[in-house]
């Protein structure tokens, strides 16, 4: 066997090694995030009210038009982290430009964005998404709140097993409840009463 058959039976093996252990982090990455989906979505519906983690986030749509006045800054500077926002509740919606139940929503959430201006800060938080694109989704549906663009960090944490989801934070930044898919209006004015008790 001469050498350059040797070299190139050693790349191709060392090439299905690399793609077995890419293809194993996937595989149990994608375990861990349903994992931590369950325990969170565990932790909400007994009422336990886990805290939503700290993350800082790269604002990609600093629309502060409906968020409380001292809170704008914050949005301003390019960079946010769920903790600058307590003192109020929160509305955190996980969504993609691609994603046709995000699209169906968007109109319900700016609405509610609007209705509750100054009193509960609308977060939304693009997925696995171009920065493009999701500008441009945030145009077309006339988005009157801050987006920010996610990382691989918040979606593990959070536990996203799929878009759009919505978790309403407290004033203290402690998840009182989630919505896992589209959202109606009734499930939405639900989930902000018990996120608004004080």
């Amino acid at each position: 066997m001469s050498r350059l058959q040797s070299a190139m039976r050693l790349s191709a093996t060392l090439l299905v090694l690399a793609l077995f252990a890419l293809l194993s982090y996937r595989i149990v990455h994608g375990l861990s995030g349903a994992r931590a989906a369950a325990r969170l979505t565990r932790a909400i519906t007994s009422h336990r009210s886990p805290p939503a983690p700290n993350v800082r986030l790269s604002v990609i749509w600093p629309q502060v038009g409906t968020w409380p006045h001292r809170l704008q800054a914050s949005a301003r500077r390019g960079t946010l982290q769920l903790s600058d926002l307590r003192g109020y509740p929160v509305v955190l919606n996980f969504w993609a430009s691609w994603c046709t139940p995000c699209q169906r929503e968007a109109a319900l959430l700016a609405s509610a964005a609007e209705a509750r201006s100054g009193r509960v800060v609308f977060v939304g938080v693009d997925v696995n998404d171009l920065a493009g694109d999701a500008r441009h989704f945030l145009s077309v549906h006339h988005v009157p709140y801050v987006a920010v663009h996610s990382n691989s960090s918040i979606t593990t944490r959070f536990g996203l097993i799929g878009l759009p989801e919505t978790f309403y934070l407290d004033r203290s930044g402690r998840i009182q409840d989630v919505t896992r898919g589209q959202l109606s209006a009734t499930t939405l004015q639900q989930a902000l009463s018990r996120a608004s008790q004080d």
